[in-house]
């Protein structure tokens, strides 16, 4: 499926970061954002790691991220992907709204765990294919605050990110993880979004 783009009111992926800051390790040294996008998510882990990578495939989006975090010393923003990332580097990692668009998930995963540090810590804010009954009753329930939300958030900047839809299921994702990262978690949250965290051991 090819991305659109398409710019929102309602952020869905940034009303999770309060979430995906809550674990990262007390001591912090070396952090790594994976599809950065205009370096929200960066800029906030950057008050909580000694060092942040912040790589995103689209250097346009890598250009806003610089022009708006130019006060930030302990950010470098760079165009890349997972193929450009150092093996055991990490001691956070974090991947937000991005492993959907790659051709891979477990090959994603794997590149993913091998870029932390033992005892580094992965996030994963992802989305999934509404298949079973659970999943659309969960749909429902976002609606009516997606709506609240979008009326009462700052309009958007008129930054477009890339848009794709899921092509996993729930189960599926959670099989695959079973497999390559194993004492994982997961779980369902709302606005069509799953949140996944491993620590490498």
């Amino acid at each position: 499926m090819k991305a659109s783009f398409k710019a929102m009111t309602f952020n869905h992926n940034d009303f999770y970061h309060r979430r995906l800051l809550k674990h990262v390790p007390s001591h912090c040294a070396d952090a790594l954002d994976v599809g950065c996008g205009t370096g929200t998510f960066a800029r906030r882990l950057a008050r909580r790691a000694g060092w942040v990578d912040a790589i995103d495939a689209s250097a346009g989006m890598v250009d806003v991220a610089r022009t708006r975090s130019m006060g930030a010393a302990n950010i470098e923003f760079r165009p890349g992907d997972l193929m450009d990332v150092e093996p055991t580097r990490y001691d956070f990692v974090s991947c937000i709204a991005t492993v959907h668009h790659l051709p891979s998930f477990p090959d994603a995963l794997e590149r993913l765990r091998d870029s932390l540090r033992p005892g580094g810590v992965l996030a994963i804010l992802g989305l999934y294919r509404e298949k079973t009954a659970s999943d659309h009753a969960l749909s429902l329930a976002a609606v009516p605050v997606n709506l609240v939300l979008n009326a009462v958030s700052k309009k958007d900047d008129g930054v477009s990110a890339p848009i794709k839809g899921a092509e996993l299921t729930y189960a599926e994702i959670r099989a695959d993880a079973e497999r390559v990262l194993p004492g994982h978690q997961v779980r369902r949250h709302l606005f069509w979004r799953y949140l996944l965290t491993y620590r490498k051991p």
